[in-house]
Parts: structure tokens; sequence; C-alpha cells
């Protein structure tokens, strides 16, 4: 729609409006703020919501892999096959054994639940990003050494060089029943992964070291995999599937995960459903201050028709005046959005400190900070709804004044 030098120079005049009419300007200013508010709104939920899901898969496939080849029974006895055969699947990008079992530990008369990780070299050398304390290339087979969450570390009150007792009930038998294996390691290094549960349960150590802790002897308890397309992962392991069915059952993060991705799924459509009424409200902002600049200048309206304006250029300035004010609360949204995404662990941090109460809780949360991805196609469309809506709120305005009669205006004038 392009706009003659005239019907641009009138639309200016009715974005600007004078002193004398500042009710229209206070209108059209809320309408501006609804509008951004709404655009920025749903870029700051959106963005937070696909960061939790993103940060949350990444930090559990950090761990778990995308898949995991478990063993019946906790022991998988041909390992070395089933791992040479997940690795050449198409499609897989790494594979690697993995031990995993609930233990206790205690320290200084402090008692917890644990999960004992055993991992391979290069498994353990990838934590070390991860690590807050210590050095975790210390960690080698045989030297009695494990690296810890940093809220494990915290809840027993252990720190790097202490020794913490490993407890696994099945010990060596006795005339008096099965005594339990204790077994003492030294915290080489503290770690923090990110997810609370997991910060507060995981104690790594060498595979050799766990096979001795559980009298594995040389097995295994599952295969973890990580493959090119999370979200095809049940596709690429089916072959795999197939190949160990009988002897051990594959899990992908769909699976074991699946309430609280779905759950995230479903909030994030709700919100997005319930956050569109926003940009709903703000464009019926547009249509009254719109309707009401239309009454205001009947008056200029009826002068324009009389002196050749026609009915198409009125529709033209009102449409034009009307998308103009959504287009700049679009952007001052996106503008307010990023800016907020951007400061969003300091707002929130002030919040709490202002109000004293934690908004973002990483027992509640999973995670320990609040996490951010903006999904371009995501804002494209958000932008595109925000201006659609925009637009249409101003066709029957618009059509209210090019429908004005001039005669009936200025019969009294």
């Amino acid at each position: 729609m392009i706009l003659s030098p005239f019907e641009w120079t009138i639309a200016k005049r009715y974005l600007l409006p004078g002193r004398s009419e500042a009710f229209i300007a206070l209108v059209a200013g809320i309408s501006i703020t609804v509008v951004m508010l709404s655009v920025a709104m749903l870029v700051i939920v959106m963005s937070v919501m696909n960061g939790f899901r993103a940060e949350l898969l990444d930090k559990i496939v950090g761990l778990n892999g995308h898949a995991i080849v478990q063993a019946y029974g906790g022991k998988m006895e041909d390992w070395e096959n089933i791992l040479q055969n997940v690795q050449e699947t198409p499609g897989v990008v790494d594979a690697s054994p993995l031990i995993e079992q609930p233990l206790l530990t205690s320290f200084n008369g402090r008692v917890e639940a644990i999960l004992v990780r055993g991992n391979t070299a290069d498994d353990i050398t990838d934590l070390g990003d991860k690590v807050v304390s210590g050095n975790i290339a210390r960690l080698e087979p045989g030297a009695s050494r494990v690296a810890i969450g940093v809220r494990l570390a915290e809840n027993i009150g252990a720190r790097v060089g202490d020794t913490i007792t490993i407890i696994n009930p099945q010990g060596r038998s006795t005339p008096f029943g099965t005594v339990p294996r204790q077994i003492g390691y030294e915290v080489a290094a503290i770690f923090e992964v990110g997810v609370y549960d997991y910060d507060g349960a995981f104690v790594v150590m060498p595979m050799e070291d766990a096979q001795t802790l559980l009298l594995l002897g040389d097995t295994v308890s599952m295969i973890e995999v990580t493959v090119e397309d999370p979200d095809e992962v049940g596709e690429i392991l089916e072959p795999v599937q197939r190949a160990v069915q009988g002897r051990a059952v594959v899990a992908d993060w769909k699976t074991i995960n699946s309430t609280l991705f779905e759950a995230l799924q479903v909030e994030r459509v709700a919100m997005a459903f319930a956050l569109s009424f926003m940009v709903l409200v703000a464009a019926f902002n547009i249509l009254s201050s719109l309707v009401m600049l239309v009454r205001a200048k009947t008056r200029d309206i009826a002068i324009m028709r009389t002196m050749g304006a026609t009915r198409r250029s009125l529709m033209k300035i009102f449409v034009t005046t009307g998308f103009t004010v959504g287009a700049i609360g679009t952007v001052a949204g996106l503008i307010f959005g990023f800016i907020v995404l951007t400061f969003r662990q300091q707002i929130t941090t002030a919040i709490g400190w202002a109000t004293g109460v934690e908004l973002w809780d990483p027992q509640v949360r999973f995670l320990t900070t609040l996490p951010s991805k903006t999904d371009p196609v995501e804002v494209a469309m958000i932008v595109g709804l925000a201006l659609v809506l925009s637009f249409l709120a101003t066709l029957y305005p618009a059509w209210k004044a090019a429908s004005t009669d001039p005669v009936q205006v200025l019969r009294y004038e």
C-alpha cells in the first residue's frame, strides 16, 4: 500500500496530535504500550520455556546420552559385542559402557542416598568443564578417588581431600549374615552439572573401581548412546533394539523423562495460547483509539471529502495510522523483551531480594539458573500475529471514516 504525499502528511498529523488533542495522544500511547508489553511477554515466556527444555535436555543428555541400552538384571555379559554393534549403527555419534547403581555414602556421621556412576576415562574427562573444585584428572583406576556433586558435598559436609565411605549392601557372606561392603574413597573433585537432583546424588568413579565396588567382574550395567538427531533417536536405535531383544532394553531420553518433557510441552502450548490473547487485547486497544480518532476528526474528514479526497485515500490514511501504532508497539516489544532476557538472572535475583521470596528454586525447577533460548521462527510468528491483528483492527474505523457523508456533517457548520 503506497501512500501519496497528501495521504502520508495527514497520516503523520494524526499520529502526532497537537496539544489540544492530548487525550487522543494518551489513548494512542496506551495502545502502543499494550502492544509492546504483549509482544515482549510472548517473546520472554516462549524463550524461557524453550531454554528450559533445551537446557534440561542438554544436561540430561550430557550425563546419560540420548539413550541407554540397559541389561536385564543389571549385568551385561557380552557388552563388548553390543557396544560394537551400537557404534556401527548409522546415526550413532558415540557409545560407551556405563555402570550406575544406587547406594549409600557416609561422612562424619551423615548418611545420604547416592547414585554411583562408573565411567570410562573419556567420559570422566568430558566432566572436566563442570568441576568447581579439585582435579578430575586424579580419578585413575585403582586410586580410590571419586568426584561428587556440589549439592551432595554440601549435604554431607565433604570437601576436596576428604574421605567418604560408600556402602554397598551386597557384601560378603558370613556365618552371621551378609556384611555390607564399606570402602573409603578420597574426594578428588567436586562438580556442578546444573541439575539439582544430579548434583545432589551423583558420585563418579572410574569404571574399574565401580566394577570392584559392585562385584560386577568384567561386566557393565548399560551402554549410553549419543545420536545425531535426538528427535529421531527411536528410529535410529530400532536395529539395536531388535538385536538385543531378550537380553537388554533400549530406553531413549523421551521414554526416561517422558512425564517431564510432556508436561513442558503441554505447558508451552497452553502459555502460548493464553498469552496470544494479550495481543488480541492490544489490537482492540488500537481499534478503540482509531474509533475515537475518527469521531474527533469527523469535521476534518468531511472537509477533505469536499476538497476531492477519495474514500480509498481516507481508508489508506486511517489504516496507516493504526498499523503504525501496532508496528511501533511490536518493535518496542521486541527490544524490551530482548533486554529482559539479557538481564533475566539479575532481574530474578533483584526481585527475590526485594520480596524475600526465591523466585527460582533449583529444588523445584531442576536447573540452578533461569535459562533462555530464542527461536527466530517463533519470534517471526509473534511479530506476524501482532502486525496482522493490528492491521485487522484498523479496517472497521477506516471504513467508517471513508463512509462519512460530508453533506450530513457540514450541514450545520
